[in-house]
């Protein structure tokens, strides 16, 4: 776990992948805009104008007419290192864009893209850009997998989405090898004794060297507000006079340092899974150990069970397993940490809570199949022991955006208080606050991301009152920071990671009629 959990898209890709049943639900992706004709390429200098950083302080030179007038060579797209080709009506190209934005003229680098075009008879409204979350999601594997929940959006926009730089065939962070990273499942991420705080903090320092060695310079310019301005880079080389655009999970904090920075060039935007634009890195964390242990209380109470005796008995196994862990498959071993992820996973979606109950029966009875199974699809780690790089993405651009580095010490301080709001993911929330970007070796950028947005079209933001990884709670602060007549909050009374596809007709017709027709919903609308 990290203090940015992945978006239920990822997370459902791992779970159907381990053969864990998931609602039809997806990653949130949203409808299309039906403002005008298909959009005119845009001239060949540029038409982005200077704007202030995410940091809100310089501003940074327009780019040359070579990036912003780019054709792109749309190809056949290529299977990926654990998925298929998608089918036929998809296409792939590259992306050029700065290295280094305060250096447009200088290295350039590669930002992979895919697309399906729209299918409709009537006239384009233009591009729907997705990014689904992490930071580090794959846009490009994961796009394909939840377009059908988009047929009737396609109908009106080409579908679009890409891995962030940093990420898959974006340049993407690997920080070391699978034999390694299977190593450090020993680690424990809530140590007892000196010795393993030694160990866990060890094990976080060489992570970050590793992906020193590996990313290079890169390292410094896969931050957010970077990635912001690959998406305006993207709209103009798309053609698009405004960017459509549908963010889930960290993709909403992606979306509203977008409309910080360019304003006038939002279209029509929506944030679903909203992360707390207004919270530091310790408050991210409590967040989320508030948002998991509600949605575990829920959880306990669809069994019938009371929940505070129920977490303490999770707490409980979870303590058993620390001092003693048990079998899991080819010679691995549940673990108290890997057990906790296990136990995570299960909360992005109601419809896998099934799974969380058969995982915690077998470990009850000495058997850690399950829960290793389930821990593995958030570390990524298929059959043969290949594990994925969506983790080592994360961390590099979750530290790089975030200037703060809470000391052993201060974590330390704050195991009473994380354990008093979660007895099962308190420590271990508490611990990540130090070791999640501990010895980094570039230099955080901001403490909480400027998303104010004055002059910007309306943004729907959706939350959602049982979310775990995203508290609903962050929608609200959302609305108000992206600014009064800007920031139009959406609620839904459901459970999940994400609201829309995820079963409440109300959200989706709302959503629709927002992104096909234009119709803003009134602040503060709620769906039961």
């Amino acid at each position: 776990m990290s203090r940015h959990v992945r978006s239920f898209a990822l997370m459902a890709a791992g779970l159907l992948t381990a053969g864990v049943t998931v609602g039809c639900g997806g990653p949130g992706g949203m409808s299309g805009h039906g403002e005008g004709k298909g959009r005119a390429r845009p001239p060949a200098s540029s038409t982005a104008s200077p704007s202030r950083s995410a940091q809100g302080s310089r501003s940074l030179p327009a780019l040359p007419a070579a990036l912003t007038s780019q054709r792109l060579d749309w190809g056949r797209c290529k299977a990926g290192d654990d998925s298929p080709a998608p089918g036929s009506d998809w296409r792939c190209a590259t992306l050029k864009a700065p290295l280094d934005y305060a250096k447009p003229d200088g290295e350039t680098i590669g930002v992979a893209l895919i697309r399906a075009k729209y299918t409709g008879k009537g006239g384009r409204s233009g591009s729907l850009l997705f990014n689904f979350g992490g930071p580090g999601g794959s846009g490009v594997s994961l796009l394909p997998a939840f377009a059908p929940q988009y047929a009737k959006l396609r109908e009106r926009y080409d579908l679009v989405s890409f891995d962030p730089r940093g990420v898959g065939g974006s340049e993407g962070v690997r920080c070391r090898g699978d034999k390694a990273i299977q190593a450090a499942e020993s680690v424990d991420l809530t140590p007892d004794t000196p010795a393993e705080e030694r160990a866990y903090f060890k094990d976080a320092a060489d992570f970050g060297a590793g992906c020193a060695r590996q990313a290079g310079k890169l390292l410094r310019h896969v931050s957010t507000d970077d990635t912001a301005r690959d998406l305006d880079l993207m709209r103009q080389v798309l053609g698009d006079d405004k960017l459509h655009y549908m963010g889930v999970s960290y993709g909403t904090q992606l979306g509203g340092v977008y409309a910080h920075l360019f304003p006038r060039r939002v279209g029509r935007l929506v944030l679903d899974a909203v992360v707390d634009p207004a919270a530091d890195s310790v408050g991210h964390s409590l967040n989320q150990t508030r948002g998991f242990q509600r949605a575990l209380d829920n959880y306990l109470k669809s069994t019938g069970q009371d929940p505070d005796r129920g977490t303490r008995k999770i707490a409980a196994l979870l303590k058993r397993l620390d001092a003693k862990p048990l079998p899991g498959t080819g010679g691995r071993v549940l673990n108290q940490s890997l057990a906790t992820i296990g136990i995570t996973v299960t909360l992005y979606s109601r419809s896998s809570w099934p799974a969380l109950t058969s995982g915690l029966e077998a470990a009850e009875k000495g058997d850690g199949t399950q829960l290793l199974a389930l821990a593995d699809t958030y570390n990524e780690r298929n059959p043969a022991g290949h594990y994925g790089s969506q983790s080592h993405a994360q961390r590099a651009i979750s530290c790089l955006d975030d200037k703060e580095r809470p000391t052993p010490a201060e974590a330390r301080k704050r195991l009473a208080s994380f354990r008093a709001v979660s007895p099962v993911f308190g420590e271990f929330m508490a611990w990540d606050t130090a070791g999640w970007c501990h010895d980094w070796p570039v230099p955080g950028q901001y403490t909480t991301p400027e998303v104010s947005a004055p002059g910007a079209a309306p943004i729907l933001v959706v939350g959602n009152t049982g979310d775990p990884a995203t508290p609903y709670e962050g929608a609200r602060r959302m609305a108000d920071e992206l600014g009064k007549g800007v920031g139009v909050e959406l609620t839904w009374k459901g459970e999940g990671h994400g609201a829309y596809g995820s079963g409440s007709g109300c959200v989706d017709s709302t959503v629709n009629g927002y992104l096909l027709e234009g119709r803003i919903p009134r602040d503060g609308k709620v769906c039961s």
